[in-house]
């Protein structure tokens, strides 16, 4: 069983623990720090989408079409479909000669209240543009618009079904996520994600590597590694663009630059690139609980790994430590990283 990584308090006791894994792993496979079951696979969902984007700059689409940096970050992003996020996204398919039309990852409600809300008065219809992956399915549409253009096929034609595993995208993206975590995804389990495409069951130990290895480009190829390090430099020239406001990777990425490339996925995964130590983490909580648990390891992860000043120390450990309070703005408890969790990352 693993261990207990979170806890949330009241009253002076414990009211609620999370439990979890953690793999914390350098660019030649070695494990700096490990804690729990990191052999089990686990569906990484959207953690891994900067893996999936891989291909986006490797192919030459991204320079084909122009991208800009708002552009490369929203296709690594699980965005808030606000305003921007849906513009940008709209951007992109215009650019590839596509519209929302072509989008085959289905239609959500924004995630961000403010932004259910205006759409709700404006009367617009909802449509795939807002669900939170629809740059990265944009992304995965300029690859196959440039496929199209290379072998002079009609471009509409060619990208239907790109979400399927024989399409030709989704082969080129399922070998950029193969050759990044050494993972057989042949022998994996393989299920349907959220916004259609496949997702593959992986060790915490390979996805960390994957990481480890986007952070430092060993392990690459050379066009890959290139495109890892333009696709972080985007995402921190424009972390709004990574997720949206109020959302923890906007937050850290904001305040700390290229030091944190983190993305959350589904179901309690959370996966960072850290490349100044050269290092990629890839944590589960075990219950699924995403932004309540996993983003306090992530936070302790920081807090230990990355070199931060005193006044950036202070704005991790909030969030490593949160200070819980009721409607009324009274201080109820707290939601912590656990002394078994912060001595294993010592």
């Amino acid at each position: 069983m693993n261990p207990v990584v979170v806890e949330s308090t009241r009253g002076g006791i414990v009211e609620s623990a999370h439990r979890g894994a953690l793999a914390i792993v350098d660019a030649h496979g070695a494990t700096v720090h490990s804690l729990g079951d990191v052999a089990r696979p686990v569906f990484a969902r959207s953690a891994v989408k900067v893996l999936q984007a891989l291909p986006l700059v490797a192919s030459g689409a991204a320079d084909a079409f122009a991208l800009s940096d708002e552009e490369l970050a929203l296709a690594c992003a699980s965005h808030n479909g606000q305003t921007q996020h849906v513009s940008i996204a709209a951007g992109m398919l215009a650019k590839a000669g596509l519209d929302e039309s072509a989008l085959e990852c289905g239609a959500h409600w924004p995630q961000h209240e403010v932004a259910q809300r205006e759409l709700a008065a404006s009367g617009r219809p909802l449509s795939a543009l807002h669900n939170n992956c629809s740059g990265k399915h944009a992304g995965f549409l300029c690859v196959g618009c440039l496929m199209a253009r290379a072998q002079g096929r009609d471009t509409r034609e060619f990208v239907r079904g790109y979400v399927r595993p024989d399409h030709p995208v989704m082969r080129e993206i399922t070998a950029s996520l193969q050759a990044a975590t050494g993972a057989d995804l042949a022998l994996a389990p393989m299920g349907t994600d959220g916004c259609s495409i496949p997702t593959y069951g992986i060790a915490l130990t390979q996805l960390a590597l994957a990481f480890a290895r986007v952070a430092t480009g060993e392990g690459l190829s050379d066009e890959r590694a290139h495109a890892a390090r333009r696709l972080r430099a985007a995402v921190a020239k424009a972390p709004f663009y990574a997720a949206g406001s109020g959302r923890f990777d906007t937050k850290v990425m904001q305040r700390l630059g290229e030091r944190v490339f983190c993305k959350v996925g589904a179901e309690g995964v959370f996966c960072a690139a850290l490349p100044e130590q050269g290092l990629g983490v890839a944590i589960k909580v075990d219950d699924g609980n995403t932004a309540r648990a996993a983003e306090v390891v992530m936070a302790a992860v920081i807090e230990a790994r990355v070199r931060l000043d005193d006044d950036e120390r202070t704005f991790v450990h909030a969030l490593s430590d949160v200070t819980l309070k009721n409607w009324n703005g009274i201080e109820v408890g707290a939601l912590r990283a656990t002394a078994a969790l912060r001595a294993a990352l010592a």
